[in-house]
């Protein structure tokens, strides 16, 4: 009997040994499957940081900074040509408007000097002279150019060139234009000829 009792005690121990068994193995597994993650994590982490390499990155930066540098100088030496070229057509035909307004004034003093061998009245003569004179003034005046008054004005060397003082006039005609010798004209408000004055000393 007491056979019979350790044989069936020894058959219930087997079964609790093979689930200590099982229970030991999938521990072990879930252990090994914790270091697997974790090695895999870290093996990502290594290759992200691998990724972002500072000297590649700072060559990456170089690049492009190099690229935008050769870009703007390039554009600045097409902008420089651009305008190189521009200024020297200015030069070369920066008088085409003025002439261009001036050939109908030279068309009448041409039709005017044909006229005049034909006739010998001088009033004729000096009307003719004096509607070319008033068209040119008219053509200056759409080019910006005027002339500077002088009638009665204090003399000013902005716009004044004394060539003559004139003494004993009085007190009122000091410092006073006198006389206008040669006129002067502006050009947009620029002085381009000074006016040729007589002064009152």
């Amino acid at each position: 009997m007491e056979e019979n009792k350790k044989i069936q005690e020894e058959e219930t121990m087997q079964p609790n040994d093979e689930t200590a068994t099982d229970s030991m193995n999938t521990d072990s597994q879930e252990n090994t499957e914790c270091q697997e993650s974790n090695e895999n994590a870290d093996g990502a982490q290594d290759t992200a940081n691998a990724e972002v390499d500072p000297l590649e990155e700072a060559k990456h930066q170089i690049e492009e900074l190099k690229d935008k540098y050769l870009r703007s100088v390039a554009e600045f030496d097409n902008y420089r040509k651009r305008t190189l070229k521009e200024k020297t057509e200015l030069i070369l035909n920066g008088g085409e408007k003025a002439i261009t307004a001036i050939l109908p004034v030279l068309d009448d003093m041409e039709r005017a000097i044909e006229n005049g061998v034909k006739t010998e009245d001088p009033a004729v003569l000096r009307e003719g002279m004096e509607l070319i004179h008033s068209k040119f003034m008219k053509v200056l005046e759409t080019l910006g150019v005027k002339p500077i008054d002088t009638a009665d004005a204090d003399f000013d060397t902005d716009v004044h060139e004394a060539i003559a003082m004139v003494p004993g006039m009085g007190d009122d005609k000091k410092g006073k234009v006198l006389d206008c010798i040669m006129k002067g004209y502006k050009l947009n408000d620029k002085v381009i000829r000074h006016a040729k004055v007589a002064v009152g000393q």
